[in-house]
């Protein structure tokens, strides 16, 4: 497929850079923003998809798997055929709701894509005009060409209680790098009280054990609350856990996530409501968790990941945000508990979605919103390989 530089496929629009010069809470200062004529990575349009939500890679094959908000799953084998995923669970889809997430059980290298344990998060209907998120827990055979089954497909958790709307359902899925714990990013669905509730799944982390066999070995147990919609959960190469999240007119945020702690929301935030309405910013001698980094105006993100490749020595250890408005990729640098902004690299369309291939590329998905097709994009350093 052609190769060509960034500058022909990504823009810089007005309005990102004027977002773009505003610095970020916890940098004092402003961040980097590449021009057209300077950007560091090439791309190649590898596929479409139609409203992509999550991608991941087989480590053992390179193959990338992408879910669909409508409710199918797709795949690219490194030689870039096309292949799809039956059986999956039907999907309560409009809104921000459908076909979620997509991971693999930790461990799984073989070289040939036979059988896979696969974990996956969707939105299902309730009783009324209720909805909630589930994760399920399948074993993925691939016995066809260009063809895989999600098979024994059995639900592990189910976010309780279901209510109104189809927003903020954030379940994004992570292991810790030891495999004994899935963590499970659970929004508060526009409701933002029950963030605040303990005994609601509602605006927390779940964390739920598994044993050896990927099945889930103990209760789920909340393990933070005082969350909006998370749309980021990854371990960074310390093996600490961070989140990503949307605020509300202002205040997206990224946090360190630990034990038992309270992130504030709806209570304090960096931003403000919608209608304008003011919410206490975060504070030293508030009780509640703060931000590594904060956004106003927003970043929206759609997901993040912590680069470990070669291929991009000086991102080693960075955080690689897949931002949508502005439209791009956000990059952070980590320094103990705290960020900071270390540039933005905008792009023609909203990005959704973001992962490292086993060669250290980078491949990015773009959001659906207003558009017929989203293009799924490999990211190399300019001037090749």
């Amino acid at each position: 497929m052609m190769k060509r530089p960034l500058s022909a496929v990504f823009s810089l629009l007005a309005v990102a850079t004027a977002s773009c010069s505003a610095p970020a809470t916890g940098d004092n200062r402003s961040p980097a923003v590449s021009d057209a004529a300077n950007q560091p990575f090439q791309t190649e349009e590898q596929a479409s998809f139609d409203e992509p939500w999550a991608i991941a890679f087989d480590q053992g094959t390179g193959t990338l798997f992408v879910t669909e908000r409508k409710g199918a799953i797709r795949f690219r084998e490194p030689g870039g055929r096309l292949g799809s995923v039956t059986g999956v669970p039907k999907v309560d889809y409009g809104g921000q709701g459908g076909l979620g997430d997509f991971i693999f059980a930790p461990g799984q290298v073989s070289s040939v894509l036979d059988r896979r344990t696969v974990y996956l998060s969707w939105v299902e209907a309730g009783s009324g005009d209720t909805r909630g998120a589930v994760v399920g827990r399948a074993d993925m055979v691939c016995e066809a060409q260009s063809s895989c089954d999600l098979r024994d497909l059995k639900v592990i958790w189910r976010q309780q209680p279901k209510v109104s709307g189809r927003g903020h359902f954030s379940h994004r899925l992570v292991f810790s790098p030891d495999g004994r714990y899935l963590f499970i990013a659970s929004g508060e669905r526009q409701k933002m009280q029950p963030a605040q509730d303990p005994a609601s799944d509602l605006g927390k982390i779940i964390r739920i054990p598994v044993d050896s066999t990927g099945n889930p070995s103990g209760p789920a147990e909340r393990y933070t609350l005082g969350h909006r919609n998370i749309l980021g959960l990854r371990f960074d190469p310390q093996g600490r856990l961070w989140e990503l999240e949307h605020g509300p007119r202002g205040g997206d945020e990224l946090n360190l996530v630990q034990p038992g702690a309270n992130y504030g929301w709806p209570l304090v935030s960096n931003g403000s409501h919608y209608d304008g309405t003011p919410i206490p910013d975060h504070s030293p001698d508030d009780g509640f968790a703060a931000p590594a980094i904060s956004w106003n105006p927003v970043i929206a993100p759609g997901d993040m990941i912590f680069y470990t490749g070669d291929l991009f020595p000086q991102w080693k250890g960075n955080v690689l945000i897949a931002a949508m408005l502005p439209a791009g990729i956000v990059r952070l640098g980590i320094d103990g508990t705290a960020a900071r902004e270390l540039g933005r690299y905008p792009t023609q369309h909203r990005i959704r979605s973001i992962a490292q291939a086993p060669d250290g590329s980078i491949w990015v998905v773009e959001d659906g919103k207003g558009l017929s097709a989203s293009r799924l994009l490999r990211l190399t350093p300019a001037g090749g390989e």
